[in-house]
Order: structure tokens, then sequence, then C-alpha cells
């Protein structure tokens, strides 16, 4: 589905509503909700609108460089798309057009182990490495084989995401009783028939299930197997004996994503990981949750330089991304803000959301009177408008 050549588009917001037309609802709610009442989902946004920046006059914004390195990997900007499950149900083969746009604009693209496109699948059409995002099952077996999956797919990261021991209560996928491939029920069915230009891409596709569990789990070799052991396989005895196991398996970069607290953080520092992620997985766990953006200067704090730290949870815009590296954040990522790209065109859309957030980063910094990215910290924000450790 390409991007209509007669709207135009500006904003992350413009493609978000743009995806809401275009993407069958169980899928658009799926990337677009939150938790119980979503008080947290709400708050990332509004926390971060609440930073107020000094604007700056008669500096020299001239060569202006948005560049940096993330765990010693370049990246054009301080942004990292984040692993999402669903992917490719926001469009077809959706993991692989997102990782193909990433690729291309130069930022690191991590696939989520709830996938649709499988590992094998996306490293068989891109040419560099990119990053792999892991959840802690109770099949340690299984968990094993999917870490070197990632190894023989040349991942340069793993991302082990800590804050989804046990499934947040999200009333929407209840409410549609969400399933990938969606069941044809006649609710469904009276919905896809809206969404002709999606129906059309999924058919062109075989990948419409999870692709890095079918036919790797023990017993999982159809949807209805699958369903059942999804729910009984996310491990609420996850520990930090765990994550060494983890690391040690791996033998490669290791970022830490979920952390919201500081005693957390300093225990994620303990480990030796390269990277931690402030998140709270975009308000879709615990409602009721700080926002990222409060906690962050508290965690960067705590950490004290020990181990990089990221953030993602509610960035909609570039000046967004200002706002968390002037906190301290030494990158961010973001998930509804590709995925409505993706639902809105494609590859074209991911490529165009990424572009927007560029020239909203850059075009920011240039007004707070910087040129370099590495040169930003909350002298560029007005005092009393932020949070502090």
């Amino acid at each position: 589905m390409p991007l209509p050549s007669r709207s135009f588009i500006a904003t992350i917001e413009d493609m978000r509503v743009l995806a809401e037309k275009r993407v069958p609802r169980m899928f658009y709610d799926y990337a677009d909700s939150g938790s119980w009442t979503e008080s947290t989902y709400r708050a990332n946004e509004a926390d971060l609108q609440k930073i107020r920046f000094r604007q700056r006059v008669a500096r020299n914004m001239e060569n202006r460089n948005i560049a940096t390195t993330m765990v010693g990997i370049p990246a054009a900007m301080p942004v990292a798309l984040a692993p999402t499950g669903l992917t490719g149900m926001q469009h077809a083969d959706g993991e692989i057009l997102a990782a193909q746009a990433a690729e291309a604009f130069g930022v690191p693209f991590t696939l989520s182990t709830m996938s649709i496109c499988s590992i094998e699948d996306v490293a068989a059409h891109t040419t560099k490495p990119f990053w792999f995002q892991l959840y802690v099952m109770r099949d340690r077996d299984f968990i094993e084989r999917l870490i070197d999956r990632a190894k023989a797919a040349n991942c340069s990261a793993l991302m082990l995401t800590l804050d989804l021991q046990i499934l947040g209560q999200r009333h929407k996928d209840l409410r549609n009783g969400l399933t990938a491939p969606p069941r044809l029920t006649l609710p469904n069915l009276l919905n896809l028939a809206t969404k002709p230009a999606w129906c059309y891409q999924m058919l062109r596709t075989g990948r419409r299930t999870f692709r890095n569990i079918v036919g790797h789990a023990k017993g999982v070799g159809d949807l209805s197997s699958l369903s059942s052991w999804t729910a009984e396989q996310f491990d609420p005895r996850l520990s930090w004996d765990d994550v060494e196991w983890i690391k040690k398996r791996w033998g490669g970069k290791l970022i830490l994503k979920g952390i919201l607290d500081p005693e957390d953080a300093r225990l994620a520092a303990d480990t030796g990981a390269d990277a931690l992620i402030v998140s709270n997985h975009g308000g879709r766990q615990l409602d009721g949750a700080m926002s990222a953006i409060s906690m962050l200067p508290r965690i960067v704090d705590a950490v004290d330089s020990k181990i990089e730290v990221w953030m993602d949870s509610g960035i909609r815009s570039g000046q967004d991304i200002l706002r968390a590296v002037a906190l301290g954040a030494r990158g961010t990522l973001i998930g509804r803000a590709f995925l409505y790209g993706l639902g809105a065109g494609g590859r074209e859309g991911v490529t165009k959301a990424l572009q927007i957030l560029a020239n909203e980063l850059d075009v920011t910094m240039a007004l707070c009177g910087h040129r370099d990215i590495h040169d930003i910290d909350r002298d560029i924000l007005v005092p009393g408008t932020y949070p502090t450790a």
C-alpha cells in the first residue's frame, strides 16, 4: 500500500490517521492502545509535552549533525526501531519492510520474538545486521535455539525484555479477540471488507502467523497449539540470574529493556549489559506506572555512566527525541511512530516517518542554538518544566 500521492503527510499524527483507515481494527487497536484505563499510555505522551525548550537566537546553525552511535553501532539519529509484536499484521511482510527502511535510513531495527516474519525471513531480505529481541520463556531449550538462530543470522545485538513476565490486561485486544491471522467471525469479516488493500497484500504473502515460534517450539505446528503455548510460556520466575545466563549464552552486545525504577537500573548496570532502556512497554503493562520520561533523569543519575541509558514509550516527534536526549538518554526507540507509517504506507511509510522525526529533531535542535546532538543537555530546556533526579 503506497502513501496516497494527494495526501499531505507532515507529522506522525498524520500517519496515525491514515493507518487507522487502512489497518483492520484488531491490529490497529493492538498498536494504538494501553492496558487497563490507559492512564500510563496517555501519560507517556502528556509528560513529554509538558517539557519546554529555550529558544536561542543569533547562533551559527550551519553544518548540523544528529548522527550518533548506540552501543557502538552507527545511527543516523539517536533512534532505533523498537521490537513490536505482530508487525507483519500492520502490513503484509511488515517486519521485512520496516527492517529494509531502517537499513536504508541508517538506524537500527529490532525484530521481536513475537514477530510475524521470522529471524531468517528478515535476514534473507536485508544486507546489514539487525537486532533481535528476546522474551524469556519456560522452555529454555527453545530460548537457546532462538539465541543460536539470532547468532546465525548475524544479529549485532540482543535485546532482552524484562517487563513482560505476566501480560498486562489490554481490554481492546480482549474485546477484539486478537489472533494472527484474524478469525473469520462476522464482525471481523465485515471489518476486513472495508480494508481491501490490506487484504490483497496479505493474500500475496505466506507470512501470517508467528514464524519465530511455529515449527520451532516443541509441539507448536499450527495456530491452535500456538495460542495455548504462548499463554503458558512467558516465565513469571524471570530473575537476574537468568539475565546472566542469557548474557553468557549470547556473548555479544546485550540491551535490557523495561527498566522503570532506579534500583532495578543499578541491578541492570551490575550485569555488565551494554545498555538499558527506560520503558513502561508503551503503557501496555502496569497501568498507573510512572511515565518513561518522568523516570529518565532518576535512572540516568542512578547508574552514573556505568551503562548507556536509552528511552522509549511516548515518543511521537523529533522534539520528543530531543527532550529525551536533553535529559540524559543516549538513544531512543520508536514503536508506534513507525507502526503508523507501516500501516499507512508499507516501507515507504516507515521511511516517511523516519524522515519526519529526523527533520523535527534537526530543526528543533537548531532553534535551541545547537549544531551537534552530542552537545545537547538539559540547558536547552526551561527550568521547572522537566523532571529531575
